[in-house]
């Protein structure tokens, strides 16, 4: 009983102590609160209600028509849904706009408070936006790429169809349009493979076997080279050749760089030379890595002859 007693005690103590902290708080922030509640109407928030909802229900009708739409005139399905996304992003900026303007009473104060905080949204988000403008400028006078230019960036590979103030579009090799925005060109290295000129180095290996004829390999690779129909002949055709470790076989490995006369032709190129030495390779028996195993008696001999 006498433990309950000082618990109820200590109790009364804190909430006497609370109770007059809570009352000299109240007079100061009920200033505060009255002043925002100046800035609304209620009455215009309680008009804004049917009208976000009536706008809601129409955009709900107007994406299940452009659904009916796209599955009836399946051609212009990106024409109607283009239009579709225009058409919600308009009654979304139609519907703010009004909600805004009945809700909130419009005077010098709100105004001000309401343009700055539009400005500093608007200045941090166009940001980026700014700053791929400038990086846009650089590129135009800098020239790292040109449009027509089959370029590797970001693990993409493709040709520059654009170079806009903005971004730049690419165009991989699998038809995909690639947007990077220009101030990401200078955060990370571009790899040009023609540089404007229509002739590209087209780099391919072949593997064999270290008991294979490579010099044979060799000649086969640059006669493959040389009578494909889409090699650039004004250039060289260099086959380098060194001893490596390829997928756990020792293999010798030859890299023909021969040029395309056209970068758009590469990969038909590639694939032309390949099946050409394919066919040459099976014809004079030279063979892919393996494993080579030698006989006791072989390595014996070969002691006693050092």
């Amino acid at each position: 009983m006498k433990t309950r007693a000082r618990r109820l005690g200590r109790l009364v103590a804190a909430l006497g102590i609370l109770l007059p902290c809570a009352a000299q708080a109240e007079p100061q922030d009920a200033p505060e609160l009255a002043r925002i509640a100046e800035f609304i109407r209620w009455g215009g928030v309680a008009a804004s209600v049917p009208i976000i909802l009536g706008v809601l229900f129409a955009i709900r009708l107007m994406e299940r028509a452009s659904d009916r739409l796209s599955a009836r005139f399946s051609n212009r399905r990106p024409t109607i849904q283009k239009i579709q996304t225009t058409i919600r992003f308009f009654l979304y900026l139609f519907v703010f706009v009004v909600s805004a303007s009945l809700s909130i009473r419009l005077d010098k104060t709100t105004l001000t408070v309401v343009g700055g905080a539009l400005a500093f949204a608007v200045g941090f988000a166009l940001r980026d936006l700014v700053a791929s403008f400038i990086a846009g400028i650089t590129i135009m006078f800098d020239r790292p790429f040109q449009v027509g230019d089959r370029v590797s960036y970001g693990g993409e590979y493709g040709d520059i169809i654009k170079i806009g103030l903005r971004s730049v579009r690419m165009n991989t090799l699998d038809h995909n349009i690639i947007t990077i925005p220009n101030n990401k060109v200078f955060t990370d290295v571009t790899s040009s493979g023609n540089y404007g000129a229509l002739e590209m180095q087209v780099a391919m290996d072949f593997y064999i076997g270290t008991d294979q004829d490579a010099e044979l390999a060799a000649e086969l690779i640059r006669e493959a080279c040389l009578t494909s129909p889409y090699v650039f002949l004004a250039q060289p055709i260099p086959v380098l050749a060194k001893q490596v470790i390829f997928q756990s076989y020792v293999a010798f490995h030859l890299k023909a760089r021969p040029y395309v006369f056209d970068c758009k032709y590469e990969k038909a190129f590639e694939t032309d030379v390949h099946f050409r030495v394919l066919e040459a390779f099976r014809e004079n028996g030279i063979g892919p890595p393996a494993v080579l195993h030698r006989q006791l008696s072989d390595a014996s001999v070969s002691g006693r002859t050092a």
